[in-house]
């Protein structure tokens, strides 16, 4: 197997744990969870690294690494509202984005073209956050005594990053399509 493959195949078993994580974490077996959600969330640092290191991003890379990102996150948020760890309005604003998202980058491609899936550093941020915020939630589902301020300040933190990156994604997009139309009016 050559290198070039590792790092798509580390975004498909983060793609694979999606389903026994939502499992695991609607059945209550919250230790398990946070084993396999770890596992996933170091993965998604494991296949950046790999990629960037031995020069080995693909364009199937560029779609599974978002994708993969996504359907954890959102899928685990949603789970997590559903069974009264997080609140639901959190949980809404995670989702939201992610479809503000998509739906953005469907819009500008059927009107202006390719999208660069580039994740700008305050989608970085905000992915941390929200990785760092389900630990802490499904930790002290599975550890009770553990303190509950760092859920707290985590949840602010990450209503704050989901916020901002999602306006970065907007303002980001907006400034590349009115510089596409720009450019056509230009040419045309």
């Amino acid at each position: 197997m050559s290198i070039a493959t590792v790092p798509n195949l580390i975004c498909l078993l983060r793609i694979a744990l999606a389903v026994p994580i939502v499992w695991l974490l609607a059945d209550g077996r919250f230790e398990p969870t946070l084993v396999l959600f770890l596992i996933a969330a170091l993965s998604d640092g494991l296949d950046g690294y790999l990629a960037k290191s031995f020069n080995q991003g693909s364009e199937i890379g560029k779609f599974l690494d978002p994708l993969a990102d996504k359907l954890l996150l959102v899928s685990v948020f949603i789970t997590l509202a559903c069974i009264g760890l997080v609140p639901v309005w959190l949980a809404a604003v995670a989702v939201a984005r992610d479809v503000v998202i998509g739906v953005g980058a469907l819009i500008y491609k059927l009107l202006f073209g390719p999208v660069e899936a580039r994740p700008t550093m305050a989608s970085k941020l905000n992915t941390l956050v929200q990785i760092l915020y389900v630990i802490a939630v499904v930790g002290q589902a599975a550890y009770p005594a553990l303190p509950e301020w760092p859920i707290v300040a985590l949840g602010a933190l990450v209503l704050v990053t989901t916020v901002v990156s999602g306006v970065d994604y907007i303002v980001t997009y907006m400034r590349k399509a009115i510089a596409v139309s720009r450019a056509r009016r230009a040419a045309a």
